[in-house]
């Protein structure tokens, strides 16, 4: 990927200095930044990586599912603890991941630790399990593992 971005600023400078201006411009360095994607777009195969653009855009989208995860159990939360009688049942539960490597599975701990109502509390030595609090386990387990579904999927789009 860094090697496919540097490409690509290279060919929009040599856009700039081909094109002949008087002065350098803005327009002209994003004009040969959109070639250079158009050229690295038809030639990312003979790279054997993907194209670098499918893992910005990825990035961007585990941004988004974040940004929604927070929003959604943030209402939960409030919605507990707004209520006139607190009924929550704070529990541990496992759950056993799909990811392998420590920072996708780092990447999934800090994420679901971001989001309000959940910890992750430890994970397994051999990597293939998180215990995980809740502050309602009753209510929010369902829901909590399909943040983690969504979660999984979306920080595999980013790191393979």
């Amino acid at each position: 990927m860094p090697g496919q971005l540097l490409l690509n600023l290279f060919i929009a400078f040599l856009w700039m200095l081909l094109i002949d201006e008087d002065e350098l411009r803005f327009s002209t360095f994003y004009a040969g930044f959109l070639v250079g994607i158009g050229i690295l777009f038809f030639m990312h195969r003979f790279f054997g990586t993907r194209f670098y653009l499918r893992r910005v855009y990825a990035v961007v989208r585990l941004f988004f599912i974040f940004v929604w995860e927070l929003i959604q159990s943030s209402t939960v939360v409030l919605r507990q603890i707004l209520s006139p009688r607190l009924k929550i049942e704070p529990g541990i539960f496992k759950y056993e991941t799909i990811l392998r490597s420590d920072v996708e599975i780092t990447m999934l701990s800090m994420l679901l630790t971001l989001t309000p109502g959940s910890v992750v509390m430890e994970v397994t030595p051999e990597s293939d399990a998180l215990y995980i609090h809740a502050m309602d386990v009753q209510e929010s387990r369902d829901g909590l593992i399909k943040q983690l579904k969504n979660f999984e999927k979306a920080i595999m789009e980013v790191t393979r």
